[in-house]
């Protein structure tokens, strides 16, 4: 009748609770088996499947009953299995102090019983429960005891634990070598048992690994392989994946592929709103721009990283934006906020490295007992009764402690004068440093002020060629103008020779007009006071309007003008970009002769427009393209002896960079001449 109602019971616990198949069959079994050895081993099987799915409570219950019949029985191989079981579910549950103490419970049972793989197993376990807790140094300790036993027997599964251990351990205590030896065997582990899951996580560790040692080939080879194994679907795996992989690449300075990675890992972590993954591809994109000399771009995104990092505190990439916009301001020239910048980056580096001299430092732990002894720990003393021997010896003894605690206080007395030395030598040296940062800021003001004085000598030697220039071309342009209307009062000339100066006199007005607007423009993009008003416009409109302008000049020196201009929408001030057009026209006429052809187009190349002007006239040297663009009134006569003042394409490059453009040439002596130029074709603060 009791065994009925056992097995009654039986079912409707296995009915209501019961999991897996394997459950209900190792439950059944218990419910007909007697109270012996036979029941503590199925109750055993029974609670490490449930600590493989997971139940851990219910685990708890079993060994609980079981521990009561092993103790009942005798039957040490259950106890030390059960003892053994509860440290490691007590050990998923964060409870530290239950978990360490029944792993030693565990080990000194299987110690009596001389099971040395079992006394390996739990040495392991102690180890990771050591290393999870940030005890490094012991855990390392127990992990190695248990290595030998695992490599001794090959046991995979265990060699994978123990291999993980301690590569684990050794890289948080920045033993950068011995934990890539170790995760490299972890990595060999796991495709011999075909963890795929475990291969990715070892070869992310690789990754960083390699990237610390500088060999970023072998870094990016294994990250590659992490975006191989791991699925399309997997956003949040790629998400954390493609910034490190571009920040990889962009140590070898490519580029194109850095930001292909970068600008995909970015998208993805806004899509996830994963803000640690968008602070990596910021800092690494910020990098990228700097490199490239986009500099707006790299404030733009640094900055934004800057915020993130602080907002979620992360230390590591925080530190990395400091030096990085450390670099941006002092390639801006603004030394003021890159000293700041310096500054801060110092302040959180000795901030980390002082953490992580507290991490390293470990309490020493007594030497491990091995694994088949262990050493009597409750010894009784005797006391032994003294003879007048003995008396003597005991008063030698009193007056050499009386020697060590005079000893003992003298080095007190030492450590102190020591230690109050120390506190000197220490405010010494802080004065000190001041005083080097002191000198320091001083010696970049200095820089900053010399920088300024070269720049402002530079202008001055320009403007007094100018002024050289323009006097001369404009005394020619208004003897000839003033000639002109000196004839005309007098009534010297007659209507047919008064029209065939009238083309003249409007060419000498145009060029001394042309002059003055070219050299109004220059000084006020000087002063720094030209800004400029962008609206959408059509180019082919004022191709048009320049041409009906200079029509007049192409017919007069015979020069042949191609139009294929398109249709096409810009984003840029329209004046300045009317001056621009006209300036590159007034060029390639002047240095065209008859016959010669100049065309002019436009295209969209990557979301701008290029405006392209060519010429098939003289040419320019490779010596005197460098020239071009620059602060200075270069300049060569056209090839029927117009002059200029040099400021045309100075003033062209200054309206370009003010328009978020480009500008560049092209060109071979006696062969022609195109210049291109690049404009956005919207807003550029709009686009991320």
């Amino acid at each position: 009748m009791k065994k009925l109602f056992s097995l009654v019971a039986c079912l409707v616990f296995f009915i209501g609770f019961s999991q897996t198949k394997e459950q209900d069959s190792l439950t059944i079994q218990l419910a007909f088996q007697n109270s012996d050895t036979t029941k503590i081993k199925t109750s055993l099987l029974l609670v490490k499947v449930l600590y493989r799915d997971q139940e851990y409570d219910k685990a708890l219950k079993y060994i609980s009953q079981t521990e009561k019949l092993s103790q009942k029985l005798n039957y040490q191989d259950g106890i030390a299995e059960m003892t053994y079981y509860k440290a490691l579910i007590y050990a998923l549950k964060d409870d530290y102090i239950n978990a360490r103490d029944n792993y030693l419970k565990a080990k000194e049972l299987f110690i009596q019983l001389q099971d040395t793989l079992n006394i390996a197993k739990v040495n392991n376990s102690i180890g990771l429960n050591e290393i999870k807790r940030g005890n490094y140094n012991v855990g390392l300790q127990y992990s190695l005891l248990a290595l030998k036993e695992f490599e001794k027997r090959n046991l995979k599964k265990e060699l994978r634990s123990a291999y993980e251990c301690l590569a684990n351990a050794y890289y948080s205590i920045n033993n950068i070598q011995k934990a890539t030896e170790y995760y490299v065997k972890t990595l060999d582990m796991e495709r011999q048992i075909n963890n795929n899951e475990g291969s990715i996580e070892v070869l992310k560790k690789l990754a960083e690994l390699y990237s610390l040692q500088k060999e970023y080939r072998k870094s990016i080879d294994y990250y590659e392989k992490v975006l191989k194994m791991t699925s399309v679907e997997n956003d949040s795996l790629r998400s954390e994946i493609l910034p490190k992989l571009g920040g990889e690449y962009l140590q070898f300075n490519d580029y194109d592929k850095a930001l292909e990675y970068l600008v995909e890992g970015l998208k993805l972590n806004r899509s996830l709103d994963n803000r640690h993954g968008i602070l990596v591809s910021l800092n690494n994109l910020g990098n990228l721009n700097l490199q490239r000399n986009f500099l707006k771009y790299a404030e733009i995104q640094l900055l934004e990283a800057k915020d993130i990092a602080s907002d979620i505190d992360a230390k590591n990439e925080q530190l990395k934006n400091y030096r990085l916009l450390k670099s941006l301001d002092s390639t801006n020239k603004r030394f003021d906020r890159a000293f700041v910048w310096q500054r801060e980056y110092y302040q959180l580096q000795n901030e980390l490295t002082k953490k992580e001299a507290l991490t390293l430092i470990e309490p020493e732990e007594p030497i491990l007992i091995d694994n088949l002894s262990i050493n009597n720990r409750n010894e009784d003393t005797e006391t032994v009764n003294m003879d007048p021997d003995a008396a003597k010896t005991q008063k030698e003894f009193d007056r050499l402690r009386l020697i060590f605690y005079g000893l003992l206080g003298a080095v007190a007395i030492l450590s102190t004068f020591l230690i109050l030395i120390y506190l000197k030598r220490n405010s010494r040296l802080q004065y000190t440093r001041e005083l080097e940062e002191k000198n320091k800021r001083i010696e970049i003001q200095n820089e900053a002020i010399l920088e300024q004085t070269k720049h402002l000598e530079d202008i001055n030697k320009v403007k007094d060629k100018l002024f050289s220039i323009v006097s001369h071309d404009l005394k020619d342009s208004l003897t000839s103008i003033k000639g002109f209307i000196d004839l005309l009062k007098d009534g010297s000339l007659t209507q047919e020779e008064f029209k065939t100066l009238i083309p003249e006199l409007s060419e000498n007005a145009n060029n001394a007009s042309l002059l003055l607007f070219n050299l109004l423009n220059w000084s006020k993009s000087q002063m720094q006071s030209l800004e400029p008003s962008p609206s959408l416009f059509d180019l082919q409109e004022v191709f048009a309007d320049k041409i009906n302008l200079l029509e007049q000049k192409l017919e007069k020196k015979g020069i042949i003008l191609r139009d294929k201009t398109l249709r096409d929408f810009v984003y840029a001030d329209k004046s300045m970009v009317e001056i621009i057009i006209q300036n590159l026209l007034t060029n390639a006429i002047k240095f065209s002769k008859k016959g010669d052809t100049i065309t002019i187009a436009n295209q969209i190349s990557n979301g701008k427009s290029i405006i392209s002007i060519s010429d098939t006239g003289v040419g320019i040297s490779k010596e005197n393209q460098q020239k071009l663009f620059k602060n200075s009134s270069f300049t060569t006569v056209g090839t029927q002896n117009e002059k200029g003042t040099g400021l045309g394409l100075t003033i062209c490059k200054e309206l370009v960079d003010l328009n978020h453009g480009k500008i560049w040439v092209e060109s071979d002596l006696n062969v022609g001449t195109t210049f291109y130029v690049e404009l956005p074709k919207s807003n550029p603060q709009n686009q991320s």
